[in-house]
Formats: C-alpha cells, structure tokens, sequence
C-alpha cells in the first residue's frame, strides 16, 4: 500500500503544481468557458483542468511502475491516451458528437488487445458464458456508455470529481485486497491527480476539468468496472473480498453516472423529446432547484455513491438478481421522494 501512497501523493504534487499554470496560461490565450444557456456557473472559466489530472497519474504511473508492468498494461494506458487526446481537441476546438463517438470506438479497440473484455454475464439472469463476438459488443458498449455518462455529470462545481474520487478509491483499495498492484496504483494515481483538482474546482471553482477530465475519468473507472468484474467472478466464495453480485456491486461503485443517465434518457422519452436533447434534467440540476448550492450538491450525491457502495458491501452475499432488485427499489424510492420535494419547493414558490 506504501506504493499506492506514493502514487497518488505524486500525482497529487504534479497536478498542484500544473494547474496554476493551466489556468493563467488559459485566460492569457482565452481558452475558457463562457457562461450562458444551459451552463449554471456564473463567470468565465477556464476548462483544460483534465490535462493536470492526467499529468499527475502518466507522471505517477512512470514513476512507480516498473518496466514489466508497462508493459502488461501497454493497451490500456494507449487506449486512455487516446481519450486524453480526443478530449483536449474537443475542450479546444469542439468535435461533432459522431467524430468524438469514432475517436472513442478507436481507444476501446485498442483496449481489445488488452485482457479488459467481459467475457461473460458472471450469471447475471442465469446466463454465464456468452459468445465472442457478443462479449466484444458488450464490453464496446459498456465503455463507452460510462465513459459518457461519467462526462455527463460534470456539470457544477466539485461534482465530478468527488464522485470520481470515491469510485476511485474504492476501486483502489479493493484491487489491492485481490493484490492486483497495477490496477490497485491506476486507481490512486488518478485519484490523487483528482484531489489536487478539487482544491482549485471547489466552489467557487478557478477551474473545469472539461471533456479531457471528465472522459479520461470515466474511460478508466470502464476499464475498472470490467477488470472488478473479472476478477470477482473468479475469486473463490469464501473470500473476503468476493461480491456474490459482480455486476451490480460494479453499478454501485459509479451508481450516480449510470443512474443519472439512465434518469434523464428516461424523462425525456416520457417528455416526447431526443434522449440525447440537451437539458437541465440532470440529477444535480434537480437537487439545486431545492435551493443547495454547488458544494452541498455535491457532498449530497457524494454521500448518496457512499451509500450505495455500502449497500453494495453490506449485501454483497447476494446474486445480481436480488441485489439488482434491491437497488432497483432502493433508487426509485430516492428519486420519487426528490420529485415530491421539488415539486413541494415550486408549489411554495407559486403560492
């Protein structure tokens, strides 16, 4: 544990010392966010904080893997340079969502040769081995959907990366009780890198992380999902660290990305509209309409991704069908009772 440590106070320091840079470099040559529209922050920003965190993990990551290490996870770390560089472009010089969609395709066929790949539904609905062609489908799917929908919920000071933070430490310290190192160091690089984000982001922020973060993010929290995934399925019953459920305890982990995505996809099906029509159905937008401010929405959905990861621990002895159910039950409950209070805060307001 002393390397992961380490890993993630170098990313942390690297990522400390960058990000003073980025930002006075940003305004110089104006590489900022402008408020307006949908966009809730209320001054110019700028939006290149994602190239910091990554800074601070490749930095982290050269200085405490060694060369055998590197070389198991050549792919991996391609495919997560590949996403680094389609999110600076689009933080710079916005891509076509069918271009980003491509460039991101691109990474996750790189990761292909690597040994991420769902290579079953670990019994999920009684159903095990699956084909070839199907798994590559499936994990295909998967990366890209969390790594979108972890991009999807950067939309106000401090919430992406708290949530990302606690996935990633999670994710950390689970890794490290299986004694896979590398994943295990992965996870803290990043999560340092994060940190040190976080005290320039918190409200009110001098920085955005931007598509660079908030995708290089969310691809290797994809890429840890199917590792956990993986892994889980193989420990035998009776170890500590095994979840009967490995892809909903997966879900839990980076529960408000997946839940938020699915909510919104959802109300806009229901309001006759383009689940992919930009709007403030976020969860987080909902949350704000209650009167918090960004740092209380935050802690808010933070405490929520802690609770799930407790349910997902206290229960871990059950199988997807019932924990899926759970959760399912667990979620609906949640997001009714923040309907009712929105609606009971509108309804104070018009009277």
């Amino acid at each position: 544990m002393a390397v992961n440590l380490a890993a993630c106070i170098t990313s942390f320091l690297v990522s400390f010392l960058i990000l003073p840079l980025i930002i006075k470099y940003s305004f110089k040559k104006n590489l900022v966010d402008i408020p307006g529209g949908r966009k809730i922050h209320k001054k110019v920003t700028p939006s290149l904080g994602g190239i910091a965190i990554f800074a601070g993990f490749i930095v982290a990551s050269l200085i405490w893997l060694d060369f055998d290490q590197w070389q198991t996870t050549r792919y991996t770390m391609a495919s997560i340079f590949i996403i680094f560089l389609i999110g600076v472009r689009d933080d710079l010089v916005p891509f076509r969502a069918s271009h980003k969609l491509l460039g991101q395709i691109v990474a996750v066929i790189i990761l292909m040769f690597s040994t991420i790949r769902i290579h079953s539904l670990y019994g999920f609905l009684g159903v095990t081995e699956i084909p070839t062609i199907l798994s590559y489908l499936i994990t295909a799917f998967t990366i890209i959907v969390i790594t979108n929908a972890f991009n999807l919920i950067d939309g106000l000071d401090g919430l992406a990366g708290s949530v990302g933070l606690i996935s990633l430490l999670v994710f950390g310290i689970w890794f490290y009780w299986v004694e896979d190192y590398v994943f295990s160091l992965f996870s803290f690089a990043m999560a340092g890198g994060i940190l040190s984000f976080l005290v320039f982001n918190w409200e009110p922020s001098e920085i955005f992380m931007g598509d660079t973060g908030a995708m290089i993010i969310g691809m290797l929290l994809a890429i840890l999902v199917i590792r956990f995934m993986n892994l889980n399925y193989d420990l035998v019953s009776n170890h500590p660290a095994k979840f009967s459920a490995s892809i909903t305890s997966a879900g839990c982990f980076i529960i408000i990305p997946l839940c938020d995505t699915l909510r919104i996809i959802i109300l806009r099906l229901y309001k006759g509209q383009s689940p992919f029509t930009p709007d403030k159905s976020h969860i987080h937008h909902a949350i704000m309409r209650l009167g918090m401010t960004h740092s209380k929405t935050a802690i808010i959905l933070a405490i929520v991704n802690i609770s799930y990861v407790a349910l997902a621990i206290l229960f871990k002895a059950y199988d997807d069908n019932y924990l899926l159910a759970g959760i399912v039950i667990f979620s609906g409950a949640l997001s009714f009772f923040l309907d009712r209070l929105i609606l009971k805060k509108l309804s104070g307001k018009q009277a």
